[in-house]
């Protein structure tokens, strides 16, 4: 098998899926209509309702949504084989990312752009809308620890990355001051970007000096500057940091992936993983312990289908969609560009020769019991500069695949250190745009919640609750993080955020099945969330039982089994107060064929 193969494949089902299924599950199922206005019109206030350009809605969108989970999930999956995969990439993205992202946009513009506990709360009743939203706060925080762990395992004892990673920082704030000063878009991007990639250039002349000690640090060290960091940025005016930040890596990402897609299409690299790596199938994996089901979607998760897209597309989407036609390519559409970003980070992975990937994703005690030698590692390690095995995360082996396709190129061998250290940056930078974001949402939810105890916290702008929300935030996340490995984490940022999803298709469907004009479009939503429902549930009691509640296991953690016997519990509630509406929906008389009404009347 050859990489062009799969990415024009991929492509053509991804196009075709858009004009034919995205077609039909919006303007049949949902009904868009555009002579209706949006809520952006209805409630234009020139802060956060504001009728935009689709394309615009739809770049903003795809940055919020395409953090490190396409990235990193479909590179822990390539685990067992390219062809699993392969496979849930563009199976699930079709029948359940594209239909869960376009249906909470919609349900959430059809309330006034509220969020999805508020929607849950109309459409379920209160105590679905609470479990809902006390679901939320879990899933953000276990969320914000999986994507840090990614971070970690990239810079541990990289004080390059580090200092790369670091000095976007100063950046971005500069970049943020100087826009609110001058207005000028085009030149302090241009400045921002030019710093960026100083700050990566002049990385090796830091590594052997005192400074560059300073910078190397361990695993621990970093799980406990990482949330300190997120308690300060969350603080920070949006901005400063968090939106010149969010800019400029959308520059970096939609850049690294075109010269991916480039390289591949240039170079042609031979996959050199089998379609199904049989001896980890069943499990007993080095990367992922359990079985290809359920952990393949699990693991894959926003390359596929993902509950985190429904904070974003209850929050900032549908307050700015000019027409509801614009759900279609910013709803469905950009989960589907999510699809092929995750299908070219499995390229990168499986482009590497078995022993290689499985070098940089299991510890060096665990790799000697594997019975694989590595091939071209100790090369790609002279060519970086640096230590890869036992890098696990996801980070590096996308930094190393690309690394590795496009050292075919001659020219290459002397830029690859530099590469590989700007894809280190350019994921790293994301995922702290992502913990800068999330950090915020947990803090929004924790006021809320505890808001009904202490009124004044409901004030987001009361400075001592915020103080208060941002470190109870960061302390819970940053105690997962401390406490954590890659697989134990992952598994459960993974397990969280499909019952988010499954949540959202709970919503969907209960939406669907009161405007639909027949009962079986409510299938659109009913099959993806059976699966993903069962998915969630297998997953998650084996990892309490096997994992997290079993002494003898690495990733050994009481608490994480208590989360998530409590999320699926909350899952639960919210199922069958949907059942029971869903009953009461089903026996709806615009359901019944006119010829059954007459003969009932006769």
């Amino acid at each position: 098998m050859n990489a062009i193969s799969i990415v024009i494949g991929s492509i053509c089902v991804l196009v075709i899926a858009y004009r034919l299924y995205g077609y039909f599950f919006t303007n049949k199922v949902l009904k868009i209509n555009d002579s209706q206005p949006t809520p952006a019109h209805e409630l234009e206030d020139g802060k956060d309702y504001v009728p935009t350009n689709k394309w615009v809605s739809f770049g903003h969108h795809f940055a919020a949504i395409a953090a490190a989970g396409p990235l990193v999930g479909p590179i822990l999956a390539a685990q067992f084989g390219y062809l699993p995969g392969l496979l849930w990439l563009l199976i699930g993205a079709v029948i359940g990312g594209a239909v869960h992202d376009a249906v909470v946009l919609f349900a959430s513009m059809k309330k006034k752009g509220k969020s999805l506990s508020e929607v849950a709360k109309e459409e379920l009743g209160p105590v679905a809308g609470f479990c809902t939203g006390l679901a939320m706060l879990f899933i953000i925080t276990i969320t914000m620890a999986g994507l840090s762990m990614v971070v970690i395992n990239a810079l541990v004892h990289n004080p390059w990355g580090t200092f790369a990673v670091g000095i976007t920082i100063p950046i971005a704030m500069l970049v943020g001051i100087a826009y609110k000063m001058t207005g000028n878009l085009k030149l302090t991007s241009t400045i921002g970007f030019i710093l960026l990639m100083i700050g990566v250039f002049i990385g090796p002349y830091i590594q052997n000096t005192a400074l560059g000690d300073f910078l190397s640090f361990d695993a621990k060290t970093l799980a406990i500057i990482l949330p300190v960091y997120a308690f300060f940025a969350a603080a920070l005016p949006v901005w400063l940091l968090l939106a010149p930040r969010d800019y400029l890596s959308s520059f970096m990402k939609i850049g690294v992936f075109a010269a991916l897609i480039i390289g591949v299409f240039f170079v042609n690299p031979a996959i050199e993983f089998p379609s199904i790596v049989s001896d980890f199938v069943n499990g007993g994996g080095p990367v992922i312990a359990g079985p290809v089901w359920p952990f393949i979607s699990i693991t894959i998760a926003c390359g596929a289908i993902s509950g985190f897209h429904a904070f974003v597309g209850s929050g900032t989407t549908p307050k700015m969609l000019d027409k509801w036609s614009d759900i279609r390519p910013v709803g469905f559409g950009a989960m589907l560009v999510e699809s092929l970003v995750g299908v070219m980070a499995l390229i990168a992975a499986t482009a590497l020769h078995p022993g290689d990937y499985f070098a940089i994703n299991s510890s060096p005690e665990v790799f000697s019991t594997l019975g694989m030698e590595v091939v071209h590692l100790p090369a790609l390690e002279e060519e970086i500069g640096m230590d890869l095995e036992g890098r696990t995360g996801g980070a590096v082996t996308l930094a190393v695949g690309m690394s590795y396709i496009f050292a075919k190129i001659p020219w290459f061998y002397d830029m690859a250190a530099y590469f590989y250290q700007f894809v280190i940056m350019f994921e790293a930078v994301f995922i702290l745009t992502a913990i800068d974001a999330g950090t915020r949402v947990a803090r929004y939810l924790i006021q809320d919640f505890f808001g009904n105890v202490y009124k004044p916290l409901k004030n987001v702008n009361w400075l001592p609750g915020s103080i208060f929300a941002s470190a109870l935030a960061c302390f819970a996340w940053g105690y997962l993080l401390f406490s954590g490995d890659i697989s134990s984490i992952w598994v459960l940022f993974g397990v969280s955020n499909q019952l988010m999803a499954s949540i959202g298709l709970v919503i969907g469907t209960t939406v669907v099945l009161k405007i639909a004009d027949k009962r079986w479009y409510a299938l659109t939503c009913l099959v993806p969330l059976a699966y993903l429902y069962a998915t969630v549930n297998v997953g998650a009691y084996w990892m309490i039982k096997n994992v997290y509640w079993n002494s003898a296991a690495s990733g050994y953690s009481l608490l994480n089994g208590i989360l998530s016997v409590i999320m699926l519990a909350l899952g639960l509630i919210v199922v069958i107060f949907a059942i029971r509406k869903w009953i009461e929906l089903w026996k709806d008389p615009r359901f019944i064929q006119p010829s059954a009404t007459m003969k009932t009347t006769v």
